[in-house]
């Protein structure tokens, strides 16, 4: 397994694997890694011959008031998990190899951005779109693998992909969570032992829409005035947001048919967790 700090030296490694005839997958990753991580990079070494992990903590998509520079880091331990994992190589830029000196540049998706996480962090994703279009023009990879648990960021870059005619598929991977249902995520580090009891209520929430659905309820408002009530009987629970939303476009419904959206972000004490299912009518 190899490690590249620079743009040079990976477009180097991915050079010597096309001459091989070989496919490329990327993971794009903000490090600290966990079974989910791994979830989707046991998903791209099945579908590709070479895997590449990038790690890099993006600093364009977190606003000043967010937990860039506090946000969990441990490169050494990632290593060990994408070495056992028989990764080929991993990319871990420094941030003033991804954006040099006068960058100014940047990749802006409307529409699926605005609403949800969009509309609670301004700027977060033209950051992530940035970031991700920079990486698929570094690694040109034949497959890129993302999580569902942030589902609007794989509808961002599915339409990005789409609109731009980049030539990369983008897979995407089902929610890897704890046995007590709690999603995976790098920011669980920071729940106390009693925010991570309280984060509970989320897949609660969630089982408790998918039960009214299969009743036959088929009002998103009452389904959302529903988990609302569900989350703020919580007490460490601070809703952002409780949404019902058209899949792939996010837009707003009224009634639930086919398969649509449910998704929640919710703080516990300082820490924004999100998570997410699809309701299905």
């Amino acid at each position: 397994m190899r490690l590249f700090k620079t743009v040079d030296e990976v477009r180097s490694f991915i050079n010597s694997v096309r001459r091989e005839g070989k496919t490329v997958g990327l993971v794009p990753t903000m490090g600290y890694l966990h079974q989910g991580h791994l979830s989707l990079v046991h998903e791209a070494k099945r579908s590709c011959d070479v895997v590449i992990v990038s790690i890099f903590v993006n600093p364009t998509q977190f606003d000043p008031n967010e937990d860039y520079q506090t946000y969990p880091r441990d490169l050494q331990r990632d290593v060990a998990l994408v070495a056992d994992a028989g990764v080929e190589a991993i990319f871990a830029p420094e941030a003033e190899e991804m954006y040099s000196q006068g960058f100014s540049s940047f990749v802006d998706v409307t529409g699926v951005s605005e609403c949800l996480c969009g509309a609670s962090r301004p700027g977060h994703f033209r950051g992530v779109a940035t970031v991700v279009t920079k990486l698929f023009n570094i690694v040109l990879p034949d497959a890129a693998f993302f999580g569902q648990k942030d589902f609007q960021q794989v509808m961002v870059i599915k339409r990005m992909v789409a609109d731009l005619n980049m030539s990369v598929q983008i897979i995407d991977v089902p929610i890897v969570r704890e046995e007590d249902g709690l999603a995976l995520s790098s920011r669980n580090v920071y729940l106390s032992q009693e925010e991570r009891k309280a984060a509970l209520v989320l897949h609660r929430s969630l089982h408790l829409a998918k039960e009214q659905v299969n009743e036959g309820e088929r009002s998103a408002q009452q389904i959302k005035e529903r988990i609302i009530k569900e989350i703020q009987a919580e007490p460490l629970a601070n809703i952002d947001y409780v949404e019902i939303l058209s899949v792939p476009d996010l837009k707003p419904i009224e009634i639930i048919k086919g398969n649509v959206l449910l998704a929640l972000a919710v703080r516990f004490g300082k820490t924004r967790l999100i998570d997410n299912s699809i309701l299905e009518a």
